[in-house]
């Protein structure tokens, strides 16, 4: 079994004619796509990207929280959507993701409306206050630890607001255990359990998606 199945989550013409149908007119963000394919940087999937796209275009977040920030592509594909006066916090653990993350959202001249917090996210969510609810948060960063962030996600969410988390369905691997590769299981095993909790959980409504690597989308009530 090959570790990256972009075919596990919906058959390979379905892939293709999505993606075929998944595009846009942003230079920048077509050159930032390049750099995380050449450097083999993860972003999120075209089809996720067009859902984030979206859902920010709708909901018009005033303030978004991003876990997982990398060389700042969501974040900047995010903003696009924002409502009036929006701010962006994204979180970001590598150094050096962060530093390219800020070099990259100062080109896009949004130096004033994103910030990159250079932090491990399960032990910086705790010092956010509640009063600074937020909109809208975005669940990227490592997959083992979206289990440990759920309740500060919740407790960081004004009612309406909105929980999205990707790669949920981790290459097919989640939710079949044909796919699973050794190496992988303890975060498998912790994908399984957030999607779990999730799911049950009274103060959410929660879609889960087969979209790009699996998303889930959550409307806290």
């Amino acid at each position: 079994m090959i570790e990256y199945d972009k075919d596990a989550i919906v058959p390979p013409y379905i892939t293709e004619y999505l993606r075929a149908k998944t595009v846009h007119g942003n230079e920048f963000l077509h050159e930032l796509e390049e750099f995380a394919e050449k450097n083999s940087v993860p972003i999120v999937e075209p089809e996720t990207a067009r859902f984030l796209s979206v859902m920010t275009r709708i909901t018009r977040p005033v303030r978004i929280l991003e876990v997982g920030c990398a060389i700042g592509y969501s974040a900047i594909l995010m903003s696009e959507g924002l409502g009036k006066n929006g701010k962006i916090t994204t979180l970001e653990y590598n150094a050096e993701m962060a530093q390219l993350a800020r070099a990259n959202i100062k080109r896009a001249g949004l130096s004033d409306t994103i910030e990159v917090v250079e932090a491990d996210a399960k032990e910086y969510l705790s010092y956010i206050d509640e009063d600074e609810a937020f909109d809208m948060i975005f669940l990227d960063g490592p997959k083992a630890h979206y289990i440990y962030m759920l309740d500060e996600c919740a407790r960081l969410l004004r009612s309406g607001g909105i929980l999205i988390a990707d790669n949920v369905l981790y290459k097919g691997m989640t939710a079949d255990d044909n796919h699973v590769i050794r190496r992988k299981i303890t975060i498998v095993k912790r994908l399984r359990r957030f999607i779990d909790e999730l799911m049950a959980r009274k103060d959410f409504e929660t879609s889960l998606l087969p979209l790009g690597d699996g998303v889930t989308l959550s409307v806290k009530k």
